[in-house]
């Protein structure tokens, strides 16, 4: 028998704050060829990482390293674990992370063996992030966005704060925890909502973009220490967008600087043609 699903827990979002994110959303990627162009290119992102970590393929370094390239809050940080024997030692954590995948009431065990791996420091949390972004884009519909800028309870920051609804929420101690049954919970929330406003095809790319899009707002506003080291800044109003779904490497023309597994290029195009 697997374990016991954990507690949901309650999470008052305000309908306002969501409107407004969404109309920047499909008002900003219009710019681009429309919102439709952001979820061809995530679809794609998770493809890739499907193909790069499929069971019995053996990691590919440079397949990795390109990977890694398209993760905003680890990309500065995981250099030093991609050189022997950390890059072997990196690889065997990520297969223990992957095993079992099936069963998401293991999740949270699963992320937190793969965190004690590493130094339990500051200059360490982005090991979190990495564990939630391979589960995500290895398995989008199992696994929500999970990284701390979704939700971070230590810091009492992220997007739960950003669309909390509290007239003041910076002087809100939110006391949800950031565990897989929060951010289950988040997305089932925001993909109501999206339904509620006509939204029912890819839904788990459109929640993707409105999480992003909430937080972009947040570091377009303000930003902290750690953000403007990765969010210069931006070109244009989806520019934030794109690198926390590291799709940075994606132009206004819809092409990507992604490499597929066998180290073509990839290219997203208006036909979803991959070259």
């Amino acid at each position: 028998m697997g374990m016991p699903a954990p507690e949901r827990p309650r999470l008052d979002l305000s309908g306002p704050k969501l409107a407004r994110a969404l109309e920047v959303l499909v008002s900003a990627a219009e710019e681009h060829g429309g919102v439709e162009r952001y979820v061809d290119a995530l679809r794609l992102k998770s493809r890739l990482f499907q193909e790069a970590f499929e069971p019995g393929r053996e990691i590919d370094f440079a397949v990795l390293k390109a990977l890694f390239a398209h993760l905003a809050t680890v990309r500065r940080r995981v250099g030093v674990y991609l050189v022997p024997p950390r890059f072997e030692a990196l690889c065997a954590r990520i297969a223990r992370l992957l095993t079992g995948c099936g069963d998401t009431a293991t999740t949270d065990a699963r992320v937190t063996a793969f965190c004690n791996g590493f130094p339990d420091d500051r200059e360490h949390r982005w090991v979190r992030d990495l564990a939630a972004e391979i589960l995500h884009n290895v398995d989008p519909e199992r696994y929500p966005l999970m990284c701390r800028w979704v939700w971070d309870a230590r810091a009492n920051t992220g997007v739960i704060r950003e669309i909390w609804h509290a007239e003041n929420p910076d002087r809100v101690l939110i006391e949800v925890p950031d565990r897989y049954a929060t951010f289950v919970t988040l997305r089932e929330e925001l993909a109501q909502y999206l339904a509620a406003n006509g939204v029912f095809r890819d839904v788990v790319y459109y929640v993707d973009l409105l999480t992003a899009q909430v937080y972009a707002g947040y570091i377009s506003e303000q930003g902290g220490s750690y953000l403007r080291t990765d969010f210069a800044t931006p070109e244009d109003p989806m520019l934030h967008t794109r690198r926390l779904l590291g799709l940075d490497g994606v132009a206004a023309d819809g092409r990507s600087k992604l490499k597929a597994v066998d180290g073509a290029a990839a290219v997203v195009d208006d036909t979803m043609r991959l070259n």
